[in-house]
């Protein structure tokens, strides 16, 4: 049952964010490559734009990622002929620099989306982010925005949406911190940034993910340091199913689901100490699926320029989690503001191409663009009846995961489902507040061998439209096919 009363919140269009990283070929041979058939006169690949346009991307986050801690932002302005190459010791590959900052603005224009800009707090701190923020946002008249001006741009970038570092609670992490030296460091970067620019918003460093042994004590500590100075706290998660067990994977939702509960009750416990009035919200700027390419990856020489990495080729089960995933999401949308799909293309990515040849659409593209292009205005709180089942990992497990949006300026209803059960499901829609005039589409992802995947030339996994349907003006009967991704857009009166 849907009402129209009960909603959640206004969706934020960067809900529907990605991410692109100086690491294997999402930026050499992905976004980027002057020789390609489809290359425009700055060297980007109009098949991969063609295709990130289709996903209608809000925000972009950029340049990383693990590479982010390692890498000077200088290396990548002026003269593409003297820029530098470096050794990316994150990924151990050979970073050109012949994509950077002024080359990224110029796609992400083409692209028509907004950049994520995350600054090193790795090996560098706040004098070299509040430089950046000078060069991207201050008009004239300083030497970092005059120098914007001689490397050819004359206008700000106007970057709104800045992110203080990567992951910086992993060992992993070059320049890894405790959260005390975190937070003092984010704090103290956070302020000298909005003296530059008042008007950006920031995101502060959580946990990678929620089995880091600091999880929680990460998030206090970091939020007692820098609560009244940024905007957003991240989240980030990778799912896999390693076991080949399909019933737990599919219930790795319900994982994302306590994870953002959990960070947003330790934001308003800080909230609380500090007798603050302002609401703290969440970037889930990291999050997928994330392990077909993991023992591949454990092969590759290192120092190599853009070698294949990370380049996990979806099956038809990853998109049904998708889609899982995509819901949750939209049920906290209330406090998840910013979401960065990691990452856009090549890399655990929807968009996959040929060094030489075609870009095509993995299986987890279809459900990202259906919720990116009809996931738009104010989530609406359902109200299921489901059966549920029981996995190694999680006791109740609900058969059928669902959401809905109400466009009201489209004047739609959309409805987003998952069938996680092996049997035909009867699916009922009666609304409250709301009258149908028509069925706009019911499209279904199904059918499908669960490992099956898109290949070069062959996009056999995608929606197809379905007429089992009927209509009353207060209900929709559906019949959800087993192990099913589904959409249904309505046309109210």
């Amino acid at each position: 049952m849907i009402n129209k009363y009960f909603s959640i919140s206004e969706v934020d269009p960067r809900l529907y964010g990605s991410f692109i990283e100086h690491m294997g070929r999402a930026v050499y041979e992905g976004i980027y490559q002057p020789n390609h058939p489809s290359a425009d006169e700055q060297g980007f690949r109009q098949d991969v734009l063609a295709l990130v346009k289709e996903l209608k991307v809000p925000l972009v986050r950029y340049p990383g990622g693990n590479f982010l801690s390692g890498y000077n932002w200088e290396d990548g302005i002026g003269p593409v002929a003297e820029r530098p190459k470096r050794l990316d010791l994150a990924w151990r590959t050979t970073e050109t620099n012949e994509v950077g900052l002024h080359e990224f603005y110029e796609w992400a224009k083409k692209a028509e989306t907004e950049i994520n800009m995350a600054v090193n707090l790795g090996t560098r701190g706040i004098d070299a982010a509040r430089n950046l923020v000078e060069y991207c946002n201050y008009k004239e008249g300083s030497y970092w925005s005059d120098l914007r001006k001689k490397n050819g741009l004359k206008d700000p970038l106007n970057i709104k949406t800045w992110c203080l570092g990567n992951e910086m609670d992993g060992p992993w992490q070059i320049g890894h911190k405790t959260a005390e030296e975190y937070g003092r460091l984010a704090a103290e970067t956070a302020k000298a940034m909005k003296l530059v620019d008042d008007s950006i918003e920031l995101v502060v460093c959580g946990s990678s993910h929620s089995h880091m042994p600091t999880f929680g004590d990460w998030e206090l500590e970091v939020l007692e340091h820098t609560y009244d100075y940024v905007d957003y706290l991240s989240l980030h998660q990778y799912y896999g199913n390693q076991e080949d067990d399909l019933d737990n994977y599919l219930a790795r939702s319900l994982d994302m689901d306590a994870f953002i509960t959990g960070v947003t009750a330790m934001c308003d416990a800080v909230k609380a100490k500090k007798h603050s009035k302002k609401q703290l919200n969440l970037s889930f700027d990291e999050w997928n699926i994330w392990y077909h390419s993991n023992e591949h990856d454990e092969t590759v020489k290192p120092w190599q320029v853009a070698p294949p990495l990370l380049e996990d080729h979806y099956n038809f089960e990853d998109a049904l989690l998708l889609g899982c995933l995509l819901i949750t999401l939209l049920k906290h949308s209330d406090r998840v503001k910013i979401a960065c799909l990691a990452q856009l293309v090549n890399v655990i990515a929807p968009i996959m191409t040929e060094k030489d040849g075609e870009a095509w659409r993995q299986t987890i593209f279809y459900p990202f663009m259906q919720v990116s292009n009809f996931g738009r205005g104010t989530v609406l709180k359902p109200l299921i009846e489901s059966e549920s089942y029981q996995t190694k990992d999680f006791e109740a497990v609900p058969y059928l995961e669902s959401i809905a949006v109400l466009n009201e300026e489209a004047n739609e209803l959309v409805v987003f489902a998952v069938n996680r059960s092996r049997e035909l499901m009867d699916f009922a829609i009666g609304t409250n507040g709301l009258a149908i005039k028509e069925v706009i589409e019911f499209s279904q992802l199904s059918g499908f061998k669960i490992k099956e995947v898109n290949t070069k030339g062959v996009e056999k996994i995608k929606p197809v439209q379905s007429d089992s349907y009927t209509l009353e003006e207060a209900e929709i009967n559906c019949q959800l096919q087993p192990l099913s991704w589904n959409m249904v857009r309505c046309l109210l009166k």
